[in-house]
């Protein structure tokens, strides 16, 4: 019995047939040349090979002018021409003729204020000077039968046939309704500059615009109690702001170290960070005689030479200031690429486009020169990723690390 499990366990040895390692050789032959060509194909794509790391550049667009830039600074659109427009007069608004954005001509009347009180005044004053001018009137024919009555008995005296003392009286009568017409006169005069005065205080109840602008904010409104002063908590002291457009420039902040290369009259481009395609020529109007500390800057105020529309006060520019003033051809923007990222060949000129992770050569049509830039009058489009070196390896198809520009 236990001899017959023993000879359980034994392995039974199992002799494989001819065609089975026959089998076994192709598949193993078909794994191995399969294996050859994977590594040959991944050799051609450059999966078994290192990642090119080059340097990008991107296709953008580009004016002439940033050629011969000297220097840029940021800063703001201001009006030199701004008033807010408040009232000499305390008192509340009866009206409001205006909104943001409307124009106004020197003298036109924005606001009113109520102005029964120096209406009576002004009143007053008129029939001050009608009182004043009947008195002067009265003292006038006074006046005249003094004089009469003085020159009669002047003559009468002269021939001895009346007293000298009613002469006298005469005389005196005389000097005394000259002297009354005198005072009515300047009683008068005072009368009318009375009334003159009450007219005045009456206009000031009319806000009137400065200058001819656009109304930029609106402050108070209808009912609104307004004040110079604006002493309590309720009153307004400007009914609103104004700005002459026609006065826009922009106020730029220049370092210190950097203000030697800015001189009065030097050209400028402007460009708005609402309009970043659009450049707007400008020339330095003036540097101001004193620094900030705290910014250790000179602010600069450059002019515009066209004023347009669009441009509002308070928006944010750039300003770049240049060596010389741009030719007629030198205004306009264009497609262009670092002179480094052409390559040249027997077909003409091409760049290498960063496509993901490959490289795909893409041919061009170059133009003018400017600096180190090249304008591209066909080629890729603006935000486009292209190669500028290391040129003597850049292949079509090549694989590259991430790029940076």
């Amino acid at each position: 019995m236990p001899d017959t499990d023993l000879e359980k366990l034994r392995i039974q040895k199992v002799v494989p047939r001819p065609g089975v390692k026959r089998k076994r050789r192709v598949v193993w032959a078909v794994l191995l040349a399969g294996a050859m060509a994977a590594a040959v194909v991944g050799y051609r794509q450059g999966w078994l090979t290192p990642a090119l790391e080059v340097q990008t550049a991107v296709v953008q667009r580009v004016f002439p002018a940033q050629t011969f830039t000297l220097l840029n600074a940021s800063g703001y659109v201001v009006a030199d021409r701004k008033s807010a427009v408040a009232s000499k007069l305390t008192g509340r608004i009866v009206y409001l003729g205006v909104e943001e954005g409307s124009r106004v001509r020197a003298g036109d009347i924005i606001a009113r204020l109520e102005s029964r009180d120096t209406a009576a005044a002004r009143e007053r004053a008129a029939q001050n000077v009608q009182v004043a001018r009947h008195n002067l009137e009265q003292a006038q024919a006074e006046l005249v039968n003094a004089t009469l009555d003085y020159e009669r008995k002047r003559s009468l005296v002269e021939r001895g046939t009346i007293a000298r003392a009613a002469f006298d009286t005469a005389e005196a009568r005389f000097r005394t309704a000259r002297a009354v017409v005198e005072a009515l006169t300047a009683a008068g005069n005072a009368a009318r500059a009375a009334l003159q005065e009450a007219e005045v205080q009456l206009d000031y109840a009319n806000i009137r615009a400065p200058f001819d602008a656009v109304v930029l904010t609106k402050n108070a409104d209808v009912g609104d109690i307004v004040t110079p002063l604006a002493a309590t908590a309720d009153a307004k002291a400007a009914v609103v702001t104004v700005a002459d457009m026609g006065s826009l420039i922009a106020e730029v902040d220049v370092s210190e170290s950097n203000i030697a290369q800015v001189r009065v009259g030097q050209p400028c481009e402007i460009r708005l960070d609402a309009f970043p395609d659009a450049r707007f020529p400008g020339r330095v109007h003036m540097i101001l005689p004193t620094a900030d500390r705290a910014k250790a800057s000179i602010t600069v105020k450059v002019a515009f030479r066209e004023l347009d529309p669009s441009v509002l006060p308070e928006m944010s520019v750039k300003v770049a200031f240049l060596a010389r003033e741009p030719a007629a051809d030198e205004r306009t923007a264009f497609t262009a690429v670092p002179a480094a990222a052409v390559v040249s060949g027997d077909g003409g000129e091409s760049v290498f486009v960063v496509a993901g992770d490959r490289l795909s050569a893409t041919r061009v049509t170059v133009g003018r020169r400017a600096g180190s830039l090249l304008e591209l009058l066909e080629g890729p489009a603006v935000g486009t990723r292209v190669a500028t070196g290391p040129v003597d390896r850049l292949r079509d198809g090549a694989r590259v690390s991430a790029a940076k520009p």
